[in-house]
Protein backbone atom coordinates (compact mmCIF):
# COMPACT_ATOMS: atom_id res chain seq x y z
CA UNK A 1 0.00 0.00 0.00
CA UNK A 2 1.52 3.04 -0.95
CA UNK A 3 2.39 5.67 1.29
CA UNK A 4 -0.86 8.44 0.41
CA UNK A 5 -3.57 5.21 0.31
CA UNK A 6 -1.90 4.38 4.10
CA UNK A 7 -2.96 7.52 5.13
CA UNK A 8 -6.18 7.95 3.22
CA UNK A 9 -7.00 4.43 4.97
CA UNK A 10 -6.15 5.26 8.40
CA UNK A 11 -8.24 8.63 8.05
CA UNK A 12 -11.16 6.68 6.80
CA UNK A 13 -10.76 4.21 9.83
CA UNK A 14 -10.12 7.26 12.49
CA UNK A 15 -13.05 9.04 10.48
CA UNK A 16 -15.63 6.29 11.61
CA UNK A 17 -15.56 6.88 15.54
CA UNK A 18 -15.03 11.06 14.82
CA UNK A 19 -18.15 10.84 12.26
CA UNK A 20 -19.95 8.97 14.15
CA UNK A 21 -19.18 10.94 17.46
CA UNK A 22 -20.09 14.25 15.43
CA UNK A 23 -23.46 12.37 14.01
CA UNK A 24 -24.45 11.25 17.54
CA UNK A 25 -23.97 14.81 18.56
CA UNK A 26 -25.80 16.15 16.18
CA UNK A 27 -28.85 14.06 17.57
CA UNK A 28 -28.05 15.58 21.09
CA UNK A 29 -28.50 19.24 19.08
CA UNK A 30 -31.97 18.74 18.60
CA UNK A 31 -32.60 16.93 22.38
CA UNK A 32 -30.96 19.76 24.20
CA UNK A 33 -32.22 22.51 22.52
CA UNK A 34 -35.70 21.24 22.17
CA UNK A 35 -35.56 20.08 25.66
CA UNK A 36 -34.23 23.63 27.04
CA UNK A 37 -36.12 26.11 24.67
CA UNK A 38 -34.32 28.81 26.42
CA UNK A 39 -31.35 29.71 24.87
CA UNK A 40 -30.01 31.01 27.85
CA UNK A 41 -30.44 27.74 30.07
CA UNK A 42 -27.31 26.45 26.93
CA UNK A 43 -25.25 29.14 27.90
CA UNK A 44 -23.08 27.96 31.04
CA UNK A 45 -22.37 24.68 29.38
CA UNK A 46 -21.43 26.99 26.22
CA UNK A 47 -18.83 28.53 28.80
CA UNK A 48 -17.92 25.65 30.69
CA UNK A 49 -16.90 23.22 27.60
CA UNK A 50 -14.57 26.24 26.24
CA UNK A 51 -12.37 26.12 29.68
CA UNK A 52 -12.94 22.58 29.26
CA UNK A 53 -10.92 22.58 25.99
CA UNK A 54 -8.46 25.10 27.35
CA UNK A 55 -7.37 23.32 30.34
CA UNK A 56 -7.36 19.85 28.58
CA UNK A 57 -4.03 21.89 26.33
CA UNK A 58 -2.68 22.82 30.03
CA UNK A 59 -2.98 19.51 31.88
CA UNK A 60 -1.27 17.69 28.77
CA UNK A 61 1.54 20.35 28.46
CA UNK A 62 2.20 19.65 24.34
CA UNK A 63 3.09 15.58 25.74
CA UNK A 64 0.85 13.71 23.34
CA UNK A 65 3.02 15.24 20.44
CA UNK A 66 5.90 14.82 22.17
CA UNK A 67 5.32 11.02 22.79
CA UNK A 68 4.74 10.68 18.75
CA UNK A 69 7.90 12.56 18.38
CA UNK A 70 9.90 10.29 20.79
CA UNK A 71 8.79 7.06 20.14
CA UNK A 72 9.18 7.61 16.33
CA UNK A 73 12.29 8.32 16.67
CA UNK A 74 13.56 5.41 19.50
CA UNK A 75 10.95 2.64 18.74
CA UNK A 76 13.04 0.63 21.27
CA UNK A 77 12.44 2.69 24.18
CA UNK A 78 8.78 3.18 23.48
CA UNK A 79 7.69 1.55 26.84
CA UNK A 80 10.10 3.71 28.40
CA UNK A 81 8.59 6.52 26.97
CA UNK A 82 5.21 5.81 27.26
CA UNK A 83 5.54 5.42 31.43
CA UNK A 84 7.23 8.27 31.67
CA UNK A 85 5.01 10.61 29.05
CA UNK A 86 2.05 9.58 31.28
CA UNK A 87 3.23 9.40 34.57
CA UNK A 88 4.09 13.21 34.46
CA UNK A 89 0.32 14.02 32.78
CA UNK A 90 -1.07 12.02 35.76
CA UNK A 91 1.11 14.48 38.22
CA UNK A 92 0.10 17.55 36.75
CA UNK A 93 -3.78 16.30 35.90
CA UNK A 94 -4.34 15.21 39.51
CA UNK A 95 -2.46 18.44 41.23
CA UNK A 96 -4.82 21.05 39.04
CA UNK A 97 -7.51 19.13 39.84
CA UNK A 98 -7.01 19.37 43.29
CA UNK A 99 -6.38 22.93 43.16
CA UNK A 100 -9.62 23.80 41.33
CA UNK A 101 -11.56 21.94 43.85
CA UNK A 102 -10.15 23.01 46.15
CA UNK A 103 -11.10 26.98 44.66
CA UNK A 104 -14.16 26.17 43.63
CA UNK A 105 -16.45 28.17 45.69
CA UNK A 106 -13.91 31.20 44.55
CA UNK A 107 -14.38 30.25 40.72
CA UNK A 108 -17.71 29.53 41.26
CA UNK A 109 -18.51 33.79 42.10
CA UNK A 110 -15.62 34.80 39.58
CA UNK A 111 -17.60 32.84 36.58
CA UNK A 112 -21.03 34.34 38.15
CA UNK A 113 -22.15 30.93 38.51
CA UNK A 114 -22.88 30.75 41.94
CA UNK A 115 -24.42 27.82 43.75
CA UNK A 116 -23.54 25.49 40.89
CA UNK A 117 -20.17 24.61 42.46
CA UNK A 118 -20.76 21.15 41.41
CA UNK A 119 -20.76 21.76 37.84
CA UNK A 120 -16.77 23.28 37.97
CA UNK A 121 -15.95 19.89 40.13
CA UNK A 122 -17.22 17.53 37.34
CA UNK A 123 -15.61 19.88 34.46
CA UNK A 124 -11.97 19.97 36.24
CA UNK A 125 -12.67 15.86 36.86
CA UNK A 126 -13.66 15.23 32.59
CA UNK A 127 -10.53 17.40 32.02
CA UNK A 128 -7.96 15.41 34.21
CA UNK A 129 -9.57 12.40 32.54
CA UNK A 130 -9.37 13.25 29.02
CA UNK A 131 -5.82 14.37 29.87
CA UNK A 132 -4.49 10.69 31.25
CA UNK A 133 -6.59 8.61 28.35
CA UNK A 134 -4.84 10.76 25.64
CA UNK A 135 -1.74 9.37 26.24
CA UNK A 136 -2.79 5.65 25.72
CA UNK A 137 -5.21 6.89 22.50
CA UNK A 138 -1.57 8.50 21.51
CA UNK A 139 -0.06 4.97 22.50
CA UNK A 140 -2.53 3.21 20.08
CA UNK A 141 -2.12 5.50 17.09
CA UNK A 142 2.06 5.17 17.29
CA UNK A 143 1.20 1.30 17.44
CA UNK A 144 -1.26 1.44 14.55
CA UNK A 145 -4.00 0.09 16.10
CA UNK A 146 -6.39 2.21 14.82
CA UNK A 147 -9.48 -0.36 15.06
CA UNK A 148 -8.69 -0.79 18.76
CA UNK A 149 -9.10 3.48 19.25
CA UNK A 150 -11.83 3.59 17.14
CA UNK A 151 -13.48 0.52 19.52
CA UNK A 152 -13.16 2.74 22.41
CA UNK A 153 -14.07 6.17 21.09
CA UNK A 154 -17.77 4.47 19.74
CA UNK A 155 -18.55 2.71 23.16
CA UNK A 156 -17.72 6.04 24.70
CA UNK A 157 -20.05 7.87 22.86
CA UNK A 158 -23.02 5.20 22.70
CA UNK A 159 -22.87 5.66 26.28
CA UNK A 160 -22.64 9.11 26.47
CA UNK A 161 -25.42 9.71 24.09
CA UNK A 162 -27.56 7.29 26.37
CA UNK A 163 -26.74 8.94 29.51
CA UNK A 164 -28.13 12.34 27.90
CA UNK A 165 -31.41 10.33 26.88
CA UNK A 166 -31.73 8.94 30.44
CA UNK A 167 -31.06 12.24 32.50
CA UNK A 168 -32.81 14.55 30.20
CA UNK A 169 -35.73 12.43 29.05
CA UNK A 170 -36.35 9.39 30.94
CA UNK A 171 -35.59 10.77 34.44
CA UNK A 172 -37.48 13.88 33.61
CA UNK A 173 -40.41 12.33 32.59
CA UNK A 174 -40.48 9.48 35.08
CA UNK A 175 -40.31 12.36 37.82
CA UNK A 176 -42.95 13.94 36.49
CA UNK A 177 -44.77 10.64 36.71
CA UNK A 178 -45.84 10.58 32.98
CA UNK A 179 -44.82 6.71 32.57
CA UNK A 180 -43.60 3.97 34.63
CA UNK A 181 -44.42 6.27 37.74
CA UNK A 182 -43.47 3.18 39.91
CA UNK A 183 -40.23 4.06 39.26
CA UNK A 184 -40.35 7.58 40.90
CA UNK A 185 -38.62 6.88 44.06
CA UNK A 186 -35.66 5.57 42.45
CA UNK A 187 -35.24 8.47 40.12
CA UNK A 188 -35.71 10.85 43.21
CA UNK A 189 -32.65 9.69 44.83
CA UNK A 190 -30.61 10.86 41.47
CA UNK A 191 -32.73 13.25 39.39
CA UNK A 192 -32.96 16.71 40.72
CA UNK A 193 -34.54 19.25 38.38
CA UNK A 194 -33.04 22.09 39.26
CA UNK A 195 -29.57 20.92 37.74
CA UNK A 196 -30.90 21.04 34.34
CA UNK A 197 -28.56 21.25 31.83
CA UNK A 198 -25.74 20.07 34.10
CA UNK A 199 -26.56 16.67 33.69
CA UNK A 200 -24.90 17.00 30.06
CA UNK A 201 -21.91 17.45 31.54
CA UNK A 202 -22.60 14.61 34.18
CA UNK A 203 -23.29 12.64 31.33
CA UNK A 204 -20.24 13.51 29.68
CA UNK A 205 -17.94 12.72 32.94
CA UNK A 206 -19.70 9.14 33.32
CA UNK A 207 -19.31 7.86 30.19
CA UNK A 208 -15.33 9.37 29.82
CA UNK A 209 -14.66 7.50 33.33
CA UNK A 210 -15.65 4.42 31.59
CA UNK A 211 -12.49 4.99 29.55
CA UNK A 212 -9.87 3.55 32.37
CA UNK A 213 -11.71 0.05 31.65
CA UNK A 214 -12.01 0.89 27.69
CA UNK A 215 -8.17 1.29 27.68
CA UNK A 216 -7.19 -1.46 29.79
CA UNK A 217 -4.98 -2.76 27.66
CA UNK A 218 -3.52 0.32 26.18
CA UNK A 219 -2.47 0.98 29.96
CA UNK A 220 -1.18 -2.48 30.65
CA UNK A 221 2.41 -2.20 31.60
CA UNK A 222 2.31 1.36 33.02
CA UNK A 223 4.97 1.68 35.81
CA UNK A 224 4.82 5.17 37.18
CA UNK A 225 8.62 6.50 36.69
CA UNK A 226 10.13 10.24 36.37
CA UNK A 227 13.10 10.17 35.03
CA UNK A 228 14.31 14.37 35.52
CA UNK A 229 16.38 14.20 32.82
CA UNK A 230 14.52 12.73 30.28
CA UNK A 231 11.20 14.96 31.57
CA UNK A 232 13.52 18.13 30.94
CA UNK A 233 14.30 16.73 27.23
CA UNK A 234 10.54 16.13 26.80
CA UNK A 235 9.38 19.45 28.16
CA UNK A 236 11.96 21.15 26.17
CA UNK A 237 10.26 19.91 22.76
CA UNK A 238 6.53 19.65 24.25
CA UNK A 239 6.48 23.44 26.42
CA UNK A 240 6.21 25.66 23.11
CA UNK A 241 3.86 22.53 21.61
CA UNK A 242 1.44 23.13 24.71
CA UNK A 243 1.53 26.90 24.32
CA UNK A 244 0.23 26.83 20.34
CA UNK A 245 -2.29 25.19 21.46
CA UNK A 246 -3.55 27.01 24.38
CA UNK A 247 -3.00 30.14 22.24
CA UNK A 248 -4.90 28.35 19.34
CA UNK A 249 -7.39 27.21 21.94
CA UNK A 250 -7.68 30.93 23.21
CA UNK A 251 -8.20 31.84 19.92
CA UNK A 252 -11.22 29.01 19.15
CA UNK A 253 -12.63 29.58 22.49
CA UNK A 254 -12.58 33.57 22.96
CA UNK A 255 -15.80 34.55 20.90
CA UNK A 256 -17.72 31.91 23.65
CA UNK A 257 -15.39 33.35 26.74
CA UNK A 258 -16.01 36.82 25.79
CA UNK A 259 -19.03 36.76 23.97
CA UNK A 260 -21.86 37.39 26.91
CA UNK A 261 -19.43 40.12 28.68
CA UNK A 262 -18.60 41.92 25.10
CA UNK A 263 -22.23 42.23 23.85
CA UNK A 264 -24.19 45.33 24.70
CA UNK A 265 -27.26 45.00 26.98
CA UNK A 266 -30.22 44.40 24.49
CA UNK A 267 -28.03 44.29 21.20
CA UNK A 268 -31.13 41.42 20.27
CA UNK A 269 -35.14 42.20 20.70
CA UNK A 270 -36.43 40.14 23.06
CA UNK A 271 -32.83 38.32 23.97
CA UNK A 272 -30.15 38.51 27.02
CA UNK A 273 -26.77 38.26 26.53
CA UNK A 274 -26.62 34.83 27.65
CA UNK A 275 -29.39 33.75 24.78
CA UNK A 276 -27.10 35.29 22.46
CA UNK A 277 -24.56 33.03 23.37
CA UNK A 278 -26.67 30.10 23.80
CA UNK A 279 -27.44 30.48 20.05
CA UNK A 280 -24.27 31.32 19.09
CA UNK A 281 -22.80 28.27 21.01
CA UNK A 282 -25.22 25.75 19.30
CA UNK A 283 -25.21 27.28 15.53
CA UNK A 284 -21.13 26.44 15.60
CA UNK A 285 -22.06 22.98 16.65
CA UNK A 286 -23.36 22.83 13.15
CA UNK A 287 -19.74 23.46 11.82
CA UNK A 288 -19.13 19.87 12.91
CA UNK A 289 -19.19 18.91 9.06
CA UNK A 290 -15.99 20.49 8.46
CA UNK A 291 -14.52 19.44 12.01
CA UNK A 292 -15.29 15.86 11.82
CA UNK A 293 -13.10 16.02 8.58
CA UNK A 294 -10.13 17.93 10.08
CA UNK A 295 -10.15 15.86 13.28
CA UNK A 296 -9.94 12.64 11.37
CA UNK A 297 -6.95 13.82 9.30
CA UNK A 298 -5.03 14.88 12.65
CA UNK A 299 -5.36 11.50 14.17
CA UNK A 300 -4.14 9.84 11.07
CA UNK A 301 -1.72 12.20 10.37
CA UNK A 302 0.12 12.80 13.64
CA UNK A 303 1.98 9.14 13.59
CA UNK A 304 2.22 9.33 9.74
CA UNK A 305 4.16 12.32 9.01
CA UNK A 306 6.23 11.86 12.38
CA UNK A 307 7.33 8.21 10.57
CA UNK A 308 8.11 9.79 8.14
CA UNK A 309 9.94 12.58 9.37
CA UNK A 310 13.50 11.50 7.67
CA UNK A 311 12.01 10.74 4.06
CA UNK A 312 13.09 13.03 1.42
CA UNK A 313 9.86 12.67 -0.38
CA UNK A 314 7.67 13.96 2.77
CA UNK A 315 7.43 17.37 0.98
CA UNK A 316 5.90 16.09 -1.87
CA UNK A 317 3.92 14.34 0.07
CA UNK A 318 2.86 16.63 2.47
CA UNK A 319 2.01 19.10 -0.71
CA UNK A 320 -0.08 16.30 -2.27
CA UNK A 321 -2.17 15.81 0.82
CA UNK A 322 -3.23 19.17 1.36
CA UNK A 323 -4.43 19.91 -2.11
CA UNK A 324 -6.93 16.91 -1.37
CA UNK A 325 -7.90 18.52 2.08
CA UNK A 326 -8.57 21.42 0.68
CA UNK A 327 -10.52 20.06 -2.17
CA UNK A 328 -12.86 17.56 -0.11
CA UNK A 329 -13.06 20.63 2.69
CA UNK A 330 -14.19 23.19 -0.20
CA UNK A 331 -16.84 20.70 -1.09
CA UNK A 332 -18.32 20.19 2.46
CA UNK A 333 -18.27 24.08 2.50
CA UNK A 334 -20.15 24.71 -0.21
CA UNK A 335 -22.79 21.95 0.11
CA UNK A 336 -23.47 23.12 3.56
CA UNK A 337 -23.57 26.47 2.91
CA UNK A 338 -26.10 25.91 -0.06
CA UNK A 339 -28.38 23.68 2.46
CA UNK A 340 -28.49 25.93 5.59
CA UNK A 341 -32.48 26.06 5.88
CA UNK A 342 -31.90 22.32 6.19
CA UNK A 343 -29.55 22.24 8.54
CA UNK A 344 -31.25 24.58 10.47
CA UNK A 345 -33.91 21.91 11.02
CA UNK A 346 -31.25 19.97 13.95
CA UNK A 347 -32.08 23.04 16.24
CA UNK A 348 -35.27 24.48 17.52
CA UNK A 349 -36.52 27.79 16.53
CA UNK A 350 -35.43 30.21 18.85
CA UNK A 351 -31.66 29.21 17.67
CA UNK A 352 -32.10 29.52 14.22
CA UNK A 353 -31.57 33.08 14.05
CA UNK A 354 -27.82 32.16 14.57
CA UNK A 355 -27.92 30.09 11.21
CA UNK A 356 -26.35 32.81 9.38
CA UNK A 357 -22.35 32.46 10.96
CA UNK A 358 -22.40 28.77 10.00
CA UNK A 359 -20.87 29.76 6.38
CA UNK A 360 -18.30 31.81 7.83
CA UNK A 361 -17.68 29.44 10.34
CA UNK A 362 -17.15 26.57 8.33
CA UNK A 363 -14.55 28.72 6.14
CA UNK A 364 -12.63 29.75 8.89
CA UNK A 365 -12.45 26.12 10.27
CA UNK A 366 -11.27 25.15 6.18
CA UNK A 367 -8.31 27.38 6.77
CA UNK A 368 -7.70 26.21 10.38
CA UNK A 369 -7.21 22.64 8.80
CA UNK A 370 -5.17 23.98 5.69
CA UNK A 371 -2.76 25.37 9.04
CA UNK A 372 -3.01 22.07 10.67
CA UNK A 373 -1.51 20.63 7.45
CA UNK A 374 1.39 22.72 6.59
CA UNK A 375 1.99 23.12 10.16
CA UNK A 376 4.07 19.87 10.06
CA UNK A 377 7.38 22.06 9.10
CA UNK A 378 7.66 23.38 12.50
CA UNK A 379 6.99 19.71 14.32
CA UNK A 380 9.29 17.66 11.97
CA UNK A 381 12.55 20.13 12.30
CA UNK A 382 12.17 20.73 15.66
CA UNK A 383 11.10 24.62 15.60
CA UNK A 384 7.60 24.57 17.30
CA UNK A 385 8.54 28.12 18.76
CA UNK A 386 7.81 28.98 15.83
CA UNK A 387 4.23 27.55 16.21
CA UNK A 388 3.85 28.83 19.04
CA UNK A 389 4.65 32.79 17.27
CA UNK A 390 1.88 31.99 15.00
CA UNK A 391 -1.01 30.95 17.16
CA UNK A 392 0.33 34.04 19.43
CA UNK A 393 -0.56 35.97 16.59
CA UNK A 394 -3.55 34.44 15.69
CA UNK A 395 -4.72 34.85 19.51
CA UNK A 396 -3.90 38.35 19.26
CA UNK A 397 -6.38 39.14 16.01
CA UNK A 398 -9.00 37.37 17.60
CA UNK A 399 -9.33 38.91 20.64
CA UNK A 400 -9.07 42.31 18.95
CA UNK A 401 -11.18 41.68 16.55
CA UNK A 402 -14.06 40.04 18.66
CA UNK A 403 -13.47 43.24 20.73
CA UNK A 404 -14.32 45.78 18.41
CA UNK A 405 -16.81 43.67 16.65
CA UNK A 406 -18.63 41.77 18.93
CA UNK A 407 -20.17 45.60 20.01
CA UNK A 408 -20.85 46.30 16.49
CA UNK A 409 -22.55 43.03 14.58
CA UNK A 410 -23.27 41.11 17.49
CA UNK A 411 -22.31 37.29 17.27
CA UNK A 412 -21.29 37.95 13.72
CA UNK A 413 -18.26 39.60 14.67
CA UNK A 414 -17.32 36.27 16.25
CA UNK A 415 -17.32 34.32 13.23
CA UNK A 416 -15.27 37.17 11.40
CA UNK A 417 -12.87 37.10 14.22
CA UNK A 418 -12.42 33.51 13.81
CA UNK A 419 -11.97 33.66 9.87
CA UNK A 420 -10.07 36.69 9.91
CA UNK A 421 -7.75 34.80 12.40
CA UNK A 422 -7.40 31.73 10.41
CA UNK A 423 -6.29 33.34 7.50
CA UNK A 424 -3.58 35.20 9.27
CA UNK A 425 -2.23 31.58 10.96
CA UNK A 426 -2.55 30.04 7.79
CA UNK A 427 -0.62 32.55 6.01
CA UNK A 428 2.06 33.13 8.17
CA UNK A 429 2.67 30.04 9.03
CA UNK A 430 3.25 29.12 5.11
CA UNK A 431 5.44 31.81 4.73
CA UNK A 432 7.81 30.67 7.48
CA UNK A 433 7.07 27.09 6.49
CA UNK A 434 8.90 28.08 2.94
CA UNK A 435 12.44 29.63 4.62
CA UNK A 436 12.84 26.62 7.23
CA UNK A 437 11.22 23.28 5.30
CA UNK A 438 10.43 24.30 1.73
CA UNK A 439 7.38 22.10 0.72
CA UNK A 440 5.69 22.31 -3.25
CA UNK A 441 2.82 23.62 -2.37
CA UNK A 442 0.67 24.68 -5.27
CA UNK A 443 -0.73 28.11 -3.82
CA UNK A 444 -2.26 29.03 -6.69
CA UNK A 445 -4.74 25.69 -7.26
CA UNK A 446 -4.81 26.03 -3.48
CA UNK A 447 -6.57 29.31 -3.59
CA UNK A 448 -8.55 28.50 -6.57
CA UNK A 449 -10.56 26.20 -4.94
CA UNK A 450 -11.56 28.07 -2.13
CA UNK A 451 -12.53 31.46 -4.30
Amino acid sequence: MSAFKKLASDTALYGVSTILGRMLNFILVPLQTYVFLRPSAMASNVELYSWVAILLAIYTLGLETAFFRFAARRPDDRPKIFNETLSLVIAVSLTFTALIILLTPWIAVWMNYPGQERLIIWVALIVAIDAIVAIPFARLRVENKARRFVQAKITNIVIVVGLNVFFLVVCRDIYNQEYLSVLKPVIDLIYYPEIGPGYIILANLLGNALYFVLLRDAFAGFRFRLNPADVKVMLAYAFPIMLTSLAGLVNAMTDRLFLQHWLPAGFYAGLTSQDALGIYGNCLKLSVFMALVIQSFKFAADPFFFARAEDKNSPKLLADVTRWFIIVCVLIWVAVSLNLDLVGLLVSEKYRPGLPVVPLLLLANLFLGVYYNIAFWFKLSDKTNYGTLITIVGAGVTIGLNYLLIPIIGYMGCAVAFLASSVVMTALCYALGERYYPVPYDLKSALGYIV
